[in-house]
């Protein structure tokens, strides 16, 4: 039996609201403001006037990763005995997930040094150095877009065990659900079909919103009782009340 306190729960919940903040920040506001799609120069031109906000974007993601952590050791307590084989698939995914955003951050810090730094600028001529500080910046969505399909997948398991199991509001788990099928759809769309994934844009991303955010705001504000869950020898479903 495994036992998730309401203090568990509502903590992991702040990490998710913490992490649904710092990546609209860094991705809209940050990276939104400073690159300018299809324009080399215009890019290099902002990033390089504002080198430390950029950052801070970058600062925000990896912040986003270590919070990641908290959230994946509850879900996987929680859903252990659900289903271990499926539990540990789903926290496996996500820190594959989590180990490639991290390691695909250098990209970004590659596009800065590219345009800031003093041996760059003897080494490349400035267009140059414009076109390889972009091209960075478009391996680093398309790095964002792999590792989210590692999350797509887990978001997909963790919402079908918690729909099916009760451990949590079972909207909640269809809401995860859905959440992971819009995340695959988009990165398979933007790896495979790059200008159909242009027209998808931002209208698929809107069940991502709507269920990270309805399942982190009730982790963190929902009437939590103790969640108790207990494997059932013959069955990979557990056996507990309904929660409200």
């Amino acid at each position: 039996m495994t036992s998730v306190s309401s203090r568990e729960l509502r903590i992991s919940g702040l990490c998710y609201l913490a992490i649904i903040a710092l990546g609209l920040w860094s991705e809209a506001f940050v990276r939104g403001s400073l690159v300018v799609a299809g324009d080399a120069a215009a890019t290099a031109e902002r990033i390089a006037a504002h080198p430390q906000l950029w950052r801070l974007g970058l600062g925000a993601d990896l912040l986003m990763q270590v919070l990641d952590l908290p959230i994946i050791v509850m879900m996987w307590r929680l859903l252990r005995p659900v289903n271990e084989p499926l539990a540990l698939t789903a926290a496996g995914l996500n820190l594959v997930q989590t180990a490639m955003l991290v390691a695909n951050r250098v990209q970004l810090l590659a596009a800065l040094d590219l345009l800031t730094g003093p041996a760059m600028g003897t080494a490349f001529p400035p267009a140059q150095r414009e076109a390889l500080a972009m091209l960075a910046v478009q391996l680093h969505g398309q790095g964002f877009a792999i590792g989210l399909v590692f999350f797509g997948f887990s978001c997909v398991i963790c919402g079908a065990l918690i729909a099916h199991s009760g451990v949590l509001p079972r909207v909640l788990g269809w809401l995860l659900a859905l959440a992971g099928l819009a995340y695959l759809l988009n990165s398979f769309a933007l790896l495979l079909a790059p200008a159909f994934a242009r027209l998808l844009f931002p209208a698929v991303m809107l069940p991502v919103l709507v269920g990270e955010l309805a399942f982190a705001l009730w982790l963190t504000a929902g009437k939590h009782r103790l969640v108790k869950v207990t494997a059932n020898p013959t069955s990979s479903a557990s056996t507990l009340p309904s929660p409200p």
